[in-house]
This record gives structure tokens, C-alpha cells and sequence, in this order.
């Protein structure tokens, strides 16, 4: 005769049992894959170089400013996380990046570094389109600067557009007129987030003028020399009557 501590412990392992094979359904042997990586087309940047994150906008101008004198091709931004980080360059392998710093190191250029992916990690790009538009956000309120691509000496509309589409791993042109040749052509009624908006706001009827477009008819742009980096509407008089069309690179 089975003792009762001995039935009790039969019994559980038979309950066990029977809850694992009938009540449970069978673990999923395959795993979920990642989405796949936005296409665009733009050059991408694979890797860049970083090699400061500083508590305030001037501290950060500074070092970008003593980077540039040495030729290196630097700007600075606000991150997510509030601190102000410098970056300079462009590269195809992460080993390049490496390389080109070490030696930058070895001359007394820079000290410690980061070969970082700009933007997002490629399997997570499926959110590019909101992180042009907060990257564009970061910089409202910055000045108009003709032919500036920094946030201590301002932005033009295209140096905006550049430096945004920068930060997220894609090389955009410098001018816009060379923007809008880039981009496939998409109708007003169909922009998104992240495409860009031209305008032919002087006399020969030509883009010159470009803004990246934020949703719900809005869109960012540097305006002119003397204002600063703001939201503006597609319906707005002035715009509507310029618009030229509109550009989408991914």
C-alpha cells in the first residue's frame, strides 16, 4: 500500500504532466525576425566618429571648432539624452573609422573616441521617418545662418535638411536645388513625415528654398537671415503660392 505522502507526490507529478502536454501550448521554436532595414536613396553613412559629449551648447562648439581647424569635417547636435556631442566624418567599415581616429590620436588631434552608427541600429530603422522629425524638432529655435551647417553658427534650409538627414545615417546634398534632383517625386496629398518640401522663392521661378515636413501640413525650415529655425503650414499664403513640389528619399 502506497504511503500517503508517497500518493500525494504521484499525484502532483501526473497533474504536472497532464497540464504541460494538453493545457499548455507548445513553445514557438522560431524566433520572430527583426523588421527589415528602410531602403533609401541616399548614400548611406555607415560609421562615424565621436568624440565628446559635453554638458552645455558652447563647451561642445569649442572642441568642434578646434576639430574643423584641422580640416575634419565637424558638427555637433543636441542628443536624446540632453548632452551636446561631437562628431566628424564618414566611413564605410567600422575598421576605417577606427583606423582614421587612432591616427588622429597618435598626432594629439583628439583623445578618447567612439566609432559609432548614426541614427538608429539598421534592424531598428523602421521608425526613421519620427527620428528625422525629432532630430528636425531639436533645432527649432536655432538661428538662420546663409550657408550654415552647425547649430553654434546656424543653419540655411539646406544645411538644416542636410544635417538632419546626416545625423541618421544618409547623405543628403548640400543645396537644395541638388535635394530636390535627388528625391523621387511624390504628390502633396501623399507627404510623410520626413520628406522634404521645396519652394521657388525667388524671381527665376527656381527651388530655392527647402524644408523637411513634420505631418498635419507642417513643416521645418530655417525662413531667412535674422529669424530663427521654426514650424511653418503648407497653406500659409506665402508657401502655398511658391511651393514647387516635394522630394522622398526613403
Amino acid at each position: 500500500m502506497i504511503g500517503a505522502h508517497r500518493y500525494a507526490l504521484l499525484l502532483i507529478l501526473l497533474l504536472a504532466g497532464c497540464r504541460s502536454s494538453v493545457g499548455m501550448p507548445p513553445q514557438a521554436t522560431t524566433p520572430v525576425p527583426y523588421p527589415p532595414p528602410v531602403e533609401s536613396l541616399l548614400p548611406s553613412i555607415a560609421f562615424t566618429i565621436q568624440v565628446g559629449a559635453f554638458s552645455t551648447t558652447e563647451r561642445a562648439a569649442m572642441y568642434a571648432d578646434r576639430l574643423a581647424a584641422h580640416g575634419l569635417d565637424t558638427y555637433y547636435f543636441i542628443d536624446l539624452d540632453g548632452l551636446c556631442k561631437v562628431r566628424f566624418d564618414r566611413f564605410d567599415t567600422k575598421s576605417r573609422a577606427r583606423e582614421r581616429a587612432v591616427e588622429l590620436q597618435a598626432r594629439g588631434v583628439i583623445d578618447d573616441f567612439y566609432v559609432v552608427r548614426p541614427g538608429r541600429a539598421q534592424s531598428a530603422r523602421s521608425h526613421l521617418r519620427e527620428d528625422l522629425v525629432h532630430t528636425a524638432h531639436r533645432f527649432i529655435g536655432t538661428p538662420y545662418r546663409w550657408g550654415g551647417t552647425s547649430a553654434r553658427y546656424g543653419f540655411d534650409c539646406s544645411g538644416l535638411t542636410m544635417t538632419v538627414y546626416r545625423l541618421n545615417g544618409m547623405e543628403l546634398p548640400r543645396n537644395s536645388r541638388a535635394q530636390f534632383q535627388t528625391g523621387r517625386p511624390v504628390s502633396r496629398s501623399a507627404l510623410q513625415p520626413g520628406d522634404l518640401v521645396f519652394f521657388a522663392t525667388g524671381s527665376r521661378s527656381r527651388v530655392s528654398h527647402v524644408g523637411l515636413y513634420s505631418g498635419n501640413g507642417q513643416f521645418i525650415h530655417a525662413p531667412g537671415r535674422g529669424k530663427t529655425i521654426r514650424m511653418a503650414s503648407l497653406s500659409n499664403g506665402y508657401f502655398k503660392s511658391r511651393y514647387a513640389g516635394a522630394r522622398r528619399y526613403i
